[in-house]
């Protein structure tokens, strides 16, 4: 259960870093200031890489959840 509406998914599973933080750049262009994303991934770098990214962009860390081999994580655009 999230604290957040969910506002755009982002389906990047399958794909290997960097390109789960590329497709997440992109995919927050077409997004409004306060919305949030819910990225899908199973490559394990990404939880330590969007983090990272999200942080040096200034846009906010939400949270990150492992569901099987999905990784969730949420993030605000600034």
């Amino acid at each position: 259960m999230t604290l957040f509406n969910i506002d755009k998914t982002l389906d990047a599973r399958g794909l290997l870093c960097p390109m789960p933080s590329v497709k997440t750049a992109l995919a927050l262009e077409g997004m409004e200031r306060g919305q949030v994303i819910e990225v899908l991934t199973d490559d394990p770098v990404s939880k330590r890489d969007l983090p990272v990214w999200a942080e040096s962009t200034g846009n906010m860390l939400l949270g990150i959840k492992e569901e099987n081999s999905t990784i969730k994580i949420y993030l605000k655009k600034a």
